[in-house]
């Protein structure tokens, strides 16, 4: 059984950076696509940013700010986060796509303070 967990969600104020880490454990797999997804009070869960072999795809909203990354064995995904706005604040959420089937980690805090 495959288990995404996240790390490094936290308070920062506006202006600052954080870096958020999502490595699989369980049994090993090497994920086709990894990506990161927020969600904010009372608003949908959206988009942040996937990353494939061959590219990376941002939502607007975050685009020149936030950075996805992932190591060889493509199993850990990291969001670096930099220029940190109030609006950015939700729970982010790790996602991990191989073959069919699609797992989510349990979610981490991030707050930005004005």
């Amino acid at each position: 059984q495959v288990q995404l967990v996240e790390s490094g969600g936290g308070l920062v104020q506006a202006g600052g950076s954080l870096r958020l880490s999502c490595a699989a454990s369980g049994s090993w797999v090497s994920f086709d696509v990894m990506g990161w997804y927020r969600q904010a009070p009372g608003k949908q869960r959206e988009l942040v940013a996937t990353i494939t072999d061959g590219s990376t795809n941002y939502a607007d909203s975050v685009k020149g700010r936030f950075t996805i990354s992932r190591d060889g064995a493509k199993n850990t995904v990291s969001l670096q986060m930099n220029s940190l706005k109030p609006e950015d604040t939700a729970i982010y959420s790790c996602n991990g796509v191989f073959r069919s089937a699609t797992f989510w980690g349990q979610g981490t805090q991030v707050t930005v303070s004005s």
